[in-house]
């Protein structure tokens, strides 16, 4: 029997379309699964969409709909969205499904049996944009209001009466098993938030039940009580698979989890809160949690009030599925907040795709259209050119693999464009087209045979992040379906393409596009995207104008309204690295409590990148990104100059990281 690999993306809240942020990390999810089945895996790809709670009650009244009339168009074109972006998934759980109410009602019923949920009283502040609970001491006290640490909304002061989970109970056995499996919450910043910021200084235990809201699955021993929104959600990744259903056979196949790929706003809740419940119900846990960082833009999140919200269906419709697919998998470290800008994305399209992988597979076929007829030519002789050629082939798949089994994406796809770039200096090495005007036929029939192996290997290489292209690929020479030539396994053999196969040039995989058409075309998507993305993109000694203009007052004193702007947070240096070519500049990965920045600063020789990882510094966390030496700075950190040398202000190593400094 085949080994079983679950993968599940969160469950996404329908309150409104998504955008291309929330896409990214289904796209990922999907080229796990896509991998893992190329591999021989059993796969059970999962996703779906969480349809309760008091947030989306809320929205539908404002447009004086019912939440199910409400939700219904916003589901569907969910589900049109992966359809467009070919996403592969086995199931799609809905919250509203009959089969997931029952078994959250059945889930609820044994909890109370064993005494994991009582009876008390809550009393707290609640967060309805982030269905979230927080003590007096979590909130976040500002100008005489409280507001939500996640999300800086004001929460409410709720006291009524509500059933709570034992989260206590599971608490230090939760902690151990944290430690005692690493890879149980990736990466590891974010394991480091879980253990410090929540879980050693002390759970209490959770409300999850509500009195004053409807639209939710109903306690089965007390109706007047509706489930926590996210103790309902969280329950699909086992509701899904028929547990507590009278056919539990899949869940016994596929659980627990090999991987739940979550935002990292979420980490928390799939990290504490979700774990207990799985204890509490004597349920193995899931072995990953993988918590990956935000699409952002320029001007940070991606906010329809700001005008910066990219549709992926957009981007679908000019540029095809898998650029999108391509750019979010390659642009972005997986694990690690990326920008979208214009000029990133357009990069990507014009430079990876159009001008090395599309030329590649163009000239390739052109090549063999003009001199073999439209064939596969037998290979004559080979020499050290094709020699090496084969060499680098068959590493490929190692590389990949390396990569994939750390979950580095972004990684694996510049493996195989370094691969394309391989192949592309193979034909300009050995000329094909001078070996035809020379008349050495026998040696341009083995670089033709080399260079159209070299396709094979990309196409089944990208088989897992971009399937439309590989599949074009595959069809052009002749192999596409056959699994022996472009299997996973088929990359350990160079030279199996069939000798006399008629191959194909087509139309172009990515047509190069006009710079200029392309930003005005986004510009009409997004709004002031292009202009904060110009702004974010400016000089230092621009960014340096801009500051001696700071508002002073008549006194030449900051006003405490200016000063109120600056976001301060602490934060833990965790990796740090010279940047070649400049004399003083490091990028840093800075872990500012679920959220690792990267800020590049002048800080060498003042420290060296090894001496500066652990330490505790404070960030300017509000500043708009700028590129340096081609690295996107997304902060400032604080420091003193004392004659020649940096200091940095450091803070003891018991402040947790994303604290805020007021």
């Amino acid at each position: 029997m085949a080994r079983t690999f679950y993968i599940t993306t969160p469950i996404y809240y329908p309150s409104a379309k998504l955008h291309i942020g929330n896409a990214y990390t289904t796209i990922a999810a999907d080229a796990i699964a896509r991998y893992k089945r190329l591999l021989g895996y059993d796969v059970f790809f999962l996703t779906g969409t969480d349809e309760h709670g008091k947030k989306l009650q809320r929205t539908a009244e404002r447009h004086g709909k019912t939440p199910l009339e409400y939700i219904e168009p916003i589901v569907a074109w969910i589900q049109d969205l992966w359809e467009k972006l070919d996403i592969s998934y086995d199931d799609f759980i809905r919250t509203t499904e009959p089969r997931h109410k029952e078994a959250v009602q059945k889930i609820i019923a044994r909890l109370l049996e064993k005494g994991d949920i009582y009876l008390g009283r809550y009393e707290g502040y609640y967060c309805v944009e982030c269905e979230a609970y927080w003590t007096e001491f979590q909130v976040v006290k500002k100008d005489g209001q409280y507001l939500c640490p996640d999300c800086g909304r004001p929460v409410q002061k709720i006291s009524q009466e509500s059933y709570f989970l034992r989260l206590t109970k599971y608490q230090d056995r939760l902690i151990r098993h944290i430690e005692e499996h690493p890879e149980f919450i990736l990466p590891e910043a974010r394991r480091n938030e879980m253990l410090n910021n929540f879980l050693r200084p002390g759970l209490e235990d959770l409300s999850v039940s509500r009195i004053d809201l409807d639209w939710g699955i109903p306690f089965p021993n007390d109706p007047k009580h509706v489930a926590y929104v996210w103790i309902d959600a969280l329950a699909n990744y086992i509701t899904a698979l028929g547990y507590m259903s009278d056919d539990p056979s899949r869940f016994e196949r596929y659980w627990p989890a090999d991987l739940h790929l979550v935002g990292k706003d979420i980490v928390r809740f799939h990290t504490i809160y979700w774990p207990i419940l799985l204890m509490a119900l004597d349920l193995p846990l899931p072995k990953t949690v993988f918590g990956h960082g935000w699409v952002l833009t320029p001007q940070g999140k991606m906010s329809k009030s700001k005008g910066n919200v990219i549709d992926p269906k957009d981007l679908i419709a000019r540029y095809g599925s898998d650029a999108v697919r391509y750019y979010l998998l390659r642009e972005i470290p997986f694990g690690q907040d990326g920008v979208f800008t214009v000029d990133s994305f357009l990069e990507r399209v014009n430079g990876d795709l159009a001008n090395d992988l599309g030329n590649l597979v163009s000239r390739t076929l052109a090549l063999a259209e003009q001199f073999a007829e439209g064939r596969v030519p037998e290979p004559g002789p080979t020499e050290a050119q094709d020699a090496e050629l084969r060499r680098r082939a068959l590493a490929l798949k190692e590389e990949i693999e390396t990569h994939m089994d750390h979950y580095a994406l972004h990684m694996a796809l510049a493996a195989v464009l370094e691969f394309v770039h391989d192949v592309n200096r193979y034909l300009e090495e050995s000329a094909p087209w001078t070996l035809a005007r020379e008349g050495k036929e026998r040696r341009l029939a083995t670089v033709l045979y080399h260079a159209l192996e070299g396709l094979r290997f990309v196409g089944i290489a990208l088989r897992p992040f971009l399937p439309r292209t590989a599949e074009q690929i595959l069809r052009r020479i002749a192999v596409y379906g056959d699994e022996e030539r472009t299997g996973w396994s088929a990359m350990t053999t160079f030279g199996v393409l069939p000798v006399g196969a008629t191959v194909f040039k087509g139309d172009p995989l990515f047509p190069r596009r006009n710079v200029a058409e392309e930003v005005a075309y986004i510009d009409t998507l997004t709004g002031a995207l292009r202009a904060e993305a110009a702004e974010g993109a400016s000089n230092s000694a621009a960014e340096e104008r801009k500051a001696e203009t700071t508002k002073h007052d008549a006194e030449g004193l900051l006003d405490i309204a200016e000063f109120r702007k600056v976001e301060l947070r602490v934060g833990e240096i965790v990796q740090a690295e010279r940047i070649e070519k400049s004399e003083k500049l490091i990028r840093l990965e800075v872990d500012l409590g679920g959220e690792v920045r990267q800020i590049v600063g002048g800080l060498y020789p003042s420290y060296r990148p090894e001496d500066l990882v652990g330490r505790k510094v404070v960030v300017v966390a509000n500043l708009k990104p700028r590129r340096l030496m081609g690295y996107e700075s997304q902060g400032m950190l604080l420091a003193a100059h004392a004659g020649e040398r940096i200091v940095l202000l450091t803070l003891p190593p018991e402040v947790p990281n994303g604290a805020t400094i007021s």
